[in-house]
């Protein structure tokens, strides 16, 4: 998935995704900036919106899986790794274990359409599988390797699940632990576990501004 957000560009958060040529990332999170790697692009905490930049000073801006957090899109909008939400909410571990977590999510999702609008009308649109071994951490990551969601340092990366209350959270949990101990799940997801990659929803887009 990095390889094809660099070809894009021809992240912020915690730099999984940042190309060699970065110069400078906006995170607004200081929890998500201390987990950047040694040697990643200096951080400002700071958000889309308000970007700590003069007015034509950058070549480039990449901005992903971030725009369901944005308070102000038409504010924040570049090139964009974001998610479909109609194909990300149907998602196996929201659709079935955390439907609650996938409706709050509703509401700040937005559309592949709009932002298109929002970047003039001429983005490109690709669809990004995400390989079985991906090790990004973002919510759909372990798609082929359900345990991973029990596991407290991987849910403590995804936004998602900092977002929603344990009260919400734990009854699907504890379905999912029941499901995978009975064998459940993978009696429910066996077309899954061949499957080299998978299409949970992720889009890139690119536009020229």
């Amino acid at each position: 998935m990095a390889a094809r957000t660099h070809q894009a560009l021809g992240g912020a958060a915690t730099g999984s995704y940042e190309p060699p040529q970065t110069v400078l990332a906006v995170e607004p999170s200081s929890v998500m900036i201390a987990q950047r790697p040694a040697g990643a692009a200096p951080a400002l905490e700071a958000s889309a919106e308000s970007l700590p930049l003069a007015d034509d000073s950058a070549d480039a801006v990449m901005a992903l899986l971030t725009v369901h957090h944005w308070s102000d899109r038409e504010a924040g909008i570049g090139e964009l790794l974001t998610f479909d939400p109609d194909i990300n909410h149907r998602f196996w571990l929201l659709e079935e274990y955390l439907p609650e977590a996938a409706a709050f999510d509703d509401t700040r999702a937005a559309a592949v359409d709009r932002l298109v609008t929002l970047l003039g009308g001429g983005a490109r649109v690709e669809t990004v599988p995400v390989p079985h071994d991906c090790t990004d951490g973002f919510l759909a990551a372990f798609w082929r390797r359900p345990e991973a969601y029990l596991a407290p340092e991987v849910r403590a990366g995804i936004s998602l699940f900092a977002q929603t209350s344990d009260e919400v959270i734990r009854p699907g949990l504890a379905r999912l632990s029941d499901d995978l101990s009975s064998g459940r799940w993978h009696q429910r997801h066996a077309d899954l576990l061949d499957r080299e990659a998978l299409d949970v929803g992720y889009r890139l887009l690119v536009a020229d501004l």
